[in-house]
């Protein structure tokens, strides 16, 4: 069986890597990092805008590519490597799900989404929100009201439309409904601040704000939307901890004590080897997961383990690379501080590591009949999409 990506795929990939290698240098970093101003990476933006990066997963009758979540789980990869801070997946998927699941809203934010002065934010936050979710959907006649606090969503000062995740009062037990807001509304409160790897977020507050019916997407919309979520967050962590490990075994091959390449130490080799084993590792639940999606299959229990191990594959890799580093890996002015940010903003996405986990565990207990000795599929791709609760951890 052949695992690699088509030649397509890999152009494309490829020519992402080149943009972003045009625009994501050490300096062109560390500038951005000191300066503290700009939201995110703009000119790369427009780039990424003209190379139709930010339109992979839209469908070709709304301007997009029409493509799926492998060629963007490539190109996500090499934006992790680059660590390029441009918002590329989230406004393609907004796209997607409002297409598919609600095409009456699509209109509102289809322009804005497709251009490149405001992209869309998008937020899963009160899915995983160990004290509950912080975000209520009320029925109000015919349409909805949203009240709640939403903090530190990625772009919520810059976006004029915000994907959210809310829990509806008096529906089912837990059951989380996807919402779709105009954040530049006088009655949406925004608080605007920066998070640990330089880009721009804001707290985000609602107070009864009335929302439209196809504003609020169907139940099923919200596993659709996770799941790629994890997907291309994990592809990102790929990326991240992939480009954090070579330039480790650069460092280690070059640094010396006692007149040895440290790297020649048996506990930095193992070390090393360990991180590779678990990027590998992640590469082949990632890919499965990218399979699947692409497929039309179900998907819910290998999301929920790529997300656990994606959040441990950055953690165990990104505080190894620092170990290593010795006291270097922490000064700012060089370069490897950055990846631990990175894997850092990764990890607090779309919940840690023990949430999942969690509904991994749920979701076997409610499917105990699938596994080998049942000649079961590996998954019921008949509900594992249309989900109608949601257990918090």
């Amino acid at each position: 069986m052949n695992f690699d990506l088509t030649d397509d795929q890999r152009a494309f990939a490829d020519m992402a890597a080149g943009l972003f290698a045009d625009y994501c240098s050490d300096e062109q970093l560390r500038a951005h990092d000191a300066a503290g101003t700009a939201p995110f990476f703009q000119a790369l933006w427009q780039q990424c805008v003209t190379a139709g990066l930010n339109s992979i997963l839209v469908p070709e009758e709304h301007g997009g590519l029409g493509l799926g979540m492998t060629e963007l789980m490539a190109v996500l990869q090499q934006q992790g490597r680059a660590l390029a801070l441009v918002p590329l997946w989230e406004s393609q998927v907004t796209v997607a799900v409002l297409a598919q699941f609600s095409p009456a809203a699509l209109p509102q934010v289809l322009e804005t989404a497709m251009g490149s002065e405001s992209p869309v934010a998008l937020s899963l936050q009160s899915l995983s929100r160990s004290r509950g979710p912080s975000l209520q959907l009320s029925r109000a006649g015919a349409g909805w009201t949203l009240s709640g606090f939403e903090s530190a969503v990625a772009l919520g000062a810059e976006a004029r439309y915000a994907l959210l995740a809310a829990q509806v009062d008096g529906g089912a037990d837990g059951e989380m409904r996807l919402v779709l807001v105009d954040v530049t509304q006088a009655a949406v409160q925004r608080t605007a601040g920066r998070d640990q790897h330089h880009q721009s977020i804001a707290d985000l507050a609602f107070d009864g704000l009335a929302l439209p019916a196809e504003n609020v997407l169907p139940l099923a919309a919200t596993a659709w939307v996770e799941q790629r979520a994890i997907a291309c967050v994990a592809a990102l962590q790929l990326g991240v901890t992939e480009q954090q490990l070579r330039r480790t075994v650069e460092y280690v091959s070059e640094r010396k004590q006692f007149d040895r390449a440290i790297g020649s130490f048996q506990l930095v080799a193992g070390q090393m080897a360990d991180g590779h084993i678990a990027t590998e590792a992640l590469r082949s639940v990632l890919w499965q997961l990218v399979y699947r999606l692409d497929a039309n299959l179900g998907a819910a229990p290998q999301a929920y383990a790529v997300r656990a191990l994606a959040n441990d594959t950055g953690h165990r890799a990104g505080h190894m690379a620092q170990h290593v580093h010795g006291g270097i890996g922490v000064d700012i002015t060089y370069p490897m501080h950055r990846f631990l940010f990175w894997t850092r903003a990764l990890g607090a996405a779309l919940g840690g590591s023990e949430h999942h986990l969690a509904q991994l565990g749920d979701w076997l207990v409610e499917n105990d009949h699938l596994g080998w000795k049942y000649d079961a599929p590996e998954d019921d791709s008949s509900t594992a999409n249309t989900t109608n609760t949601r257990k918090e951890a």
